[in-house]
């Protein structure tokens, strides 16, 4: 299967058909042992897509054989490395620092959440790596891609997806 490529030097996200540019983190590209909770770095390696969650409300529903389901607006994701659940979904409120899923702008209208540091998670080598809309030039530690992009990632990627960060 090839994987979802995204180029960190030159920004650019390619599958198949698609060639699109796509932010990456505010810190640059790192080795994922060097990713760290809140550096703004985005972690290279190959990271399996895990599911992917949807804004009912934003019209945003193209075919998919990847797994998702709707996102509430109760959706975090624990970024406290000192909580039993971090780097996974939580529900607010939530006793720990949690990222806040359900949001005002379009950013998180399609979240496709991504398998780093997750198999087991390591408290504070980085947390909610996805790939979700864009809105800048940076994220996060995130990639990120235009809307029309998304929709043609999502119509095309197969259930076994996976994204490669070089």
């Amino acid at each position: 299967m090839t994987p979802i490529l995204v180029d960190a030097g030159t920004r650019v996200l390619r599958f198949g058909r698609i060639e699109t540019a796509c932010a990456i983190g505010r810190g640059g590209p790192c080795d994922a042992a060097e990713k760290r909770e809140g550096d703004g770095r985005t972690p290279r390696g190959c990271w399996p897509v895990r599911g992917v969650l949807l804004r009912p409300d934003r019209d945003l529903t193209p075919p998919t054989s990847l797994p998702w389901r709707w996102l509430r607006p109760a959706d975090g994701w624990s970024d406290d490395p000192a909580d039993a659940c971090y780097n996974r979904p939580v529900r607010h409120p939530h006793g720990w620092s949690a990222e806040r899923l359900w949001r005002g702008d379009s950013l998180y209208d399609a979240i496709v959440v991504l398998g780093q540091n997750d198999a087991p998670p390591v408290p504070g080598h980085g947390s909610a790596i996805f790939l979700h809309l864009r809105e800048g030039d940076t994220t996060e530690g995130c990639v990120a891609v235009a809307r029309s992009a998304m929709i043609d990632l999502l119509a095309l990627s197969p259930r076994d997806a996976y994204v490669e960060i070089v």
